[in-house]
């Protein structure tokens, strides 16, 4: 029986990672699907259901604070003179997240905590006073994240104790308080199995309110990760209202996901997704805080800190870990799913990346480049010389010169670029190409790598430079000979290279990232723009991940038909660096209508459907929200926009700016 992953794109949530809760649209917490309240990757209460007088509220309308933060405004019906809603009740959730305090050695802090908190306002229009009786019942779980995502449900039930209970182990426990205002009598709380029930009873007077509250405190002395410390991030202002929402909403977002590893507890990054992948992802934590740069430095900083201190040092198959290499993702355990008719079995610290390691690199650069001091840059030299060096060493499976991947363990992921599902790599005509494979923008990371590392080591006064400059041309001299195709638009690049070394032909977005890496020359820019602007790669939203001819394409298939807003953000990016200011314009353009339909939040990926089809995008229903690096594409979607405004000679202080590719 195939899973059946829960659908998110009409829930509700609140998020300070690595706590989250999901409910309903309008803010119950139901047994259904991924609802629930989270302590990392774990579920430890699948329901919150409040009832007044026996009968849930009407809810009529959910008000977003912030991302750790919302309102529910419910009405309450009671016997009244007019049909006016009289009584209302206002459920304020919110999520926050802490630390563990540290043993004796600072350095080796570990453990997270956090906790999910409601206040219920109740208040009244009505002359006499109104009594009701408030019932909130909750379920305790232990459901994995990967159980969830699957569609599972946990078989070991959880009984709560009346002082708060342990699930997992004894180091993970949930503690539940509550309190009232005048108005209420203290709650009655009553346990049964893994339900617990909570009793306020409440007489609310005209013009008085009464406020009931009760939260469940969680704490995980064993998790990999942290809640991210340092200031937050601040979100720039801009003149364009629509602009400024969008990033008053993006910031919020990715302050709402910022960790930190139990090893490197002073170094923030940004987890990758909410709710399925709350935790360290190399390639996605790179990307986010390499489009931050404009507004935060800390970010990437830390970032670049966190996942050097985990850089391989010995070689693998299991987990595929190789000397230089950027790990992939860090997880509580070993993950085991089944993707695609295919058992998925990764250990608790995966490398199974193929780009990743590349563009650690090209952000060490960009950040020192943006003002990253020049002490915390040298720290990291001798972890950008095993970067490089795995780039030569082990990245090269066969010797070709080109950076391929081929999963060797057979549990871990196929596909290892960032289109990492099994169905990603296409021919044109749908099927599938066979591996090893070598991606194009893959590539063109490498290329991008060896150019600006070479510039690193050469201004800190360390050998090497020389050579990678020769590894960047040599690599440029063969992309230009095997990764370009035809076909009746035209010349274009290759998605990737085959087993046997053959051009695979399918149309895809990966041509878009080459942009801004230096690997094309000017002929070569003019061509993957014209083709990335082509009807059949440009919904009107934005690009689609595969071209609308292939195949295999279908609007929401996961990397073969969807519009992944970061991916159409890389390539404004590249456009902006390369000169197509007009071109970067309109695509930023449609991502701002997206997140406008959106409630100003740029979704993880959509549907491919033509804006001449469809009014406002289709959801892709199972992706995550918030995610970081499409919150963080809205600080490039601002950078296109404002030169569209302005003469491009002409920036003003308050333009966002964005740096990529080597200069």
């Amino acid at each position: 029986m195939a899973s059946e992953q829960p659908y998110l794109h009409n829930l509700s949530g609140v998020f300070s990672a690595p706590i989250q809760a999901w409910s309903d649209a309008h803010g119950q917490i139901r047994r259904a699907g991924a609802q629930g309240i989270y302590c990392g990757d774990d579920r430890v209460l699948n329901s919150a259901v409040l009832t007044v007088d026996g009968r849930e509220p009407d809810w009529v309308s959910t008000q977003l604070r912030s991302s750790k933060e919302t309102d529910y405004i419910y009405f309450v019906r009671a016997e009244a003179e007019v049909a006016d809603p009289l009584l209302s009740l206002v459920r304020t959730r919110t999520a926050a997240s802490g630390r563990l305090r540290p043993g004796k050695d600072a350095e080796s802090l570990s453990g997270c905590s956090g906790r999910v908190a409601e206040t219920l306002r109740l208040e009244s229009a009505f002359r006499q006073s109104v009594t009701l009786n408030v019932r909130l019942t909750m379920t305790a779980d232990n459901t994995t994240m990967e159980q969830i995502k699957q569609g599972e449900r946990s078989s070991r039930p959880v009984e709560p104790a009346a002082d708060g209970w342990s699930w997992r182990d004894a180091d993970t426990v949930l503690a539940l308080t509550t309190g009232s205002s005048d108005g209420a009598g203290p709650a009655a709380v009553g346990f049964a199995g893994s339900t617990v029930t909570i009793d306020w009873s409440v007489v609310i007077k005209p013009g008085a309110a009464v406020e009931l509250e009760w939260a469940v405190d969680l704490t995980d002395a064993d998790s990999p990760m942290l809640a991210g410390g340092g200031p937050p991030i601040v979100a720039p202002r801009s003149a364009d209202p629509r602009i400024n929402s969008l990033l008053q909403r993006s910031v919020s977002d990715l302050n709402s996901l910022r960790l930190a590893h139990s090893s490197h507890p002073n170094d923030t990054f940004l987890a990758a997704g909410a709710p399925w992948f709350f935790t360290m992802f190399g390639r996605d934590s790179i990307i986010a805080a390499r489009m931050l740069l404009p507004i935060n430095t800390v970010i990437a900083a830390g970032t670049l800190r966190a996942l050097a201190g985990r850089q391989g040092t010995e070689t693998d198959h299991t987990s595929a870990v190789q000397p230089g290499k950027i790990l992939h993702e860090v997880r509580r355990t070993v993950l085991s799913m089944a993707e695609g008719g295919q058992a998925l079995r990764l250990p608790p610290v995966y490398y199974g990346t193929i780009d990743a390691t590349p563009l650690w690199i090209c952000l060490l650069h960009d950040a020192w480049k943006a003002g990253m001091p020049d002490a915390e840059v040298a720290e990291l030299l001798p972890n950008l010389q095993d970067a490089l060096e795995w780039l030569r060493d082990h990245g090269d499976l066969d010797g070709d010169g080109f950076l391929e991947y081929l999963d060797t363990s057979g549990h871990g992921l196929v596909n290892q670029g960032w289109k990492d599902s099994v169905d990603a790599i296409r021919w044109h005509d749908g099927s599938l190409a066979a591996g090893p494979i070598a991606l194009a923008e893959v590539q063109a990371y490498a290329y991008e790598a060896a150019v600006v590392g070479a510039e690193l080591l050469e201004a800190f006064a360390r050998p090497g430079a020389q050579e990678w400059r020769d590894y960047a041309a040599g690599m440029a001299e063969r992309f230009r000979a095997q990764f370009w195709c035809e076909d009746d638009l035209g010349p274009y690049p290759a998605l990737a290279l085959d087993a046997d070394k053959k051009a695979v032909d399918g149309v895809t977005s990966n041509m878009g990232h080459l942009l801004g890496t230096g690997i094309l020359n000017d002929v070569e820019k003019e061509i993957v723009v014209r083709r990335i602007m082509d009807p059949t790669m440009f919904s009107g939203y934005g690009v689609r991940t595969l071209s609308s001819t292939n195949g295999g394409y279908w609007p929401t298939r996961y990397h073969a038909g969807a519009v992944w807003s970061h991916d159409t953000a890389l390539i404004i990016s590249g456009m902006l660096a390369d000169g197509f200011s007009a071109e970067a314009a309109q695509l930023a353009s449609g991502l701002l209508h997206v997140a406008e339909a959106n409630d100003w939040r740029l979704p993880e990926l959509f549907g491919g459907h033509g804006s001449d089809a469809v009014r406002n995008p289709v959801p892709f229903p199972a992706s995550c929200r918030p995610q970081a690096w499409a919150s963080a594409s809205s600080v490039v979607i601002a950078a296109a926009l404002g030169q569209k405004a302005e003469d491009p000679g002409a920036r003003s202080q308050d333009q966002l700016l964005v740096s990529t590719g080597p200069k």
